[in-house]
């Protein structure tokens, strides 16, 4: 046990993760499989997706929707979500119901059933969904169009969601085919946090999760990206939009593959986000918007929790009268001179405490952390990685954030995207006139 946290494995290969929270008789029960949208067959793009949906279409004991009118009518909430390397289905109720939601989760980890009578109307659902979320926003649709610019060979590039001709193509077949290969105990793990003990979840994990047989689930393997050889750029012109918008997105590892590279250079790069883009205090947000004048916002962004890769990505909205003409050079010269001269020493260490107590808030959430931990077990990180994170931020120096950003601030392997509403958003003046920036 470590920080009220137990890990143990059942003979079927389910992973189960106890993290004990008593201020509250309330329980949070995910279940994480490890298998999202990157692990589709071609050509089946948005598969990992929709069967999270049809998972609450009914089993061999319930009827559609009779799983999540159960937990309501006990009083909790449940939902699911996917993701690039897992899909995740909790529950959330009082303590005295945890058996309730480990007795409906085992069930619909065997005893799946789908007709075309409930399949086609919720692919129907799923494609309406692409629609609302991505293909009636310009902006979706450009950052869409980016990250598959950015990802060369490997299934990063492939929206989660997929692409619509091809989940209007997907079927019965696909969904079992894919339902059966992966939904597995030993693809999955169980985490459960709140007012329980691990002699609790272990006595009802091996009874209703435990006779569940395992299908010899093999590792992971992923293509590999190639070598990035120039920089890409994806323009896009559409009249809805009424501000333009400049984003640039470089190819970086995510935490599991950075730490195995070098010791603490994910943290090293999640902090140097966090001082180079991470707010209205930030150097590029100082540079470009309180003091040039040239955007009227500005920021990025690191999410490192992946099997592979995360990317590192930088935005601005240009302020007339610049316009997009420049938001390159000045928002290139800008990253250049970060990494020569650093933050002063009260930027990096305010920093620094910063990620740290947001670690800690979110570890004072039961559902926070049991996502924390799931989330990141899903992505073979392991668990010191997970729970030492706090002390590796602590231990950073100076030089390390500006070594990460001078590795990997690579043109060659970076996408940059202009999103506009017409022609006219791309003129502008490198200097802007005194009485067009008061």
């Amino acid at each position: 046990m470590k920080n009220g946290i137990s890990c143990f494995s059942l003979e079927n290969g389910l992973d189960v993760v106890v993290i004990e929270d008593h201020r509250a008789p309330v329980i949070t029960h995910m279940l994480w499989y490890k298998v999202g949208a990157a692990d589709e067959v071609p050509g089946k793009s948005g598969i990992a997706h929709f069967l999270e949906h049809l998972m609450f279409k009914g089993t061999s004991k319930l009827a559609p929707g009779e799983h999540s009118k159960i937990i309501a009518k006990n009083g909790g909430q449940d939902n699911a979500f996917t993701g690039q390397d897992y899909t995740c289905y909790y529950e959330r109720l009082a303590a005295d119901r945890l058996e309730l939601a480990m007795e409906l989760e085992a069930d619909r980890m065997t005893g799946l059933t789908l007709s075309d009578e409930v399949l086609l109307p919720e692919r129907d659902v799923v494609r309406e969904e692409r629609k609302q979320r991505t293909d009636n926003k310009p902006d979706a649709i450009h950052f869409e169009q980016m990250t598959s610019a950015l990802f060369l060979a490997h299934p990063y590039g492939i929206p989660i969601i997929g692409w619509d001709h091809e989940i209007a193509e997907l079927n019965r077949h696909d969904a079992l085919a894919f339902y059966k290969k992966h939904y597995a105990p030993d693809n999955a793990t169980l985490v459960v946090a709140g007012d329980v003990t691990p002699e609790q979840v272990l006595k009802l994990a091996q009874k209703h999760y435990g006779d569940i047989p395992a299908q010899n689930i093999q590792p992971r393997k992923r293509v590999l990206e190639p070598p990035h050889m120039c920089p890409r750029k994806v323009d896009m012109f559409d009249e809805r939009v009424e501000q333009p918008q400049w984003i640039k997105q470089y190819l970086v590892p995510s935490a599991r593959v950075a730490n195995a590279q070098q010791e603490n250079q994910a943290e090293a790069l999640q902090l140097a986000v966090l001082l180079l883009a991470g707010g209205s205090t930030s150097h590029l947000y100082v540079d470009l918007v309180v003091e040039k004048q040239a955007a009227v916002a500005a920021g990025g962004w690191y999410n490192s929790v992946a099997m592979d890769y995360a990317p590192l990505g930088l935005y601005t909205i240009p302020r007339e009268p610049y316009g997009l003409a420049h938001m390159a050079e000045l928002v290139d010269d800008s990253v250049q001179t970060f990494i020569k001269n650093g933050p002063s020493d009260r930027a990096f260490e305010r920093a620094k405490n910063l990620m740290v107590a947001e670690s800690l808030y979110a570890r004072d959430n039961q559902t926070s952390m049991a996502r924390m931990i799931g989330a990141g077990l899903s992505c073979d990180m392991s668990l010191e990685d997970i729970l030492d994170w706090p002390q590796r931020i602590e231990s950073l120096q100076k030089h390390q954030i500006l070594d990460v950003l001078e590795k990997y601030i690579d043109e060659n392997a970076s996408v940059t995207g202009q999103l506009m509403g017409s022609e006219q958003h791309l003129t502008g003046t490198r200097d802007a006139p005194d009485e067009a920036v008061k």
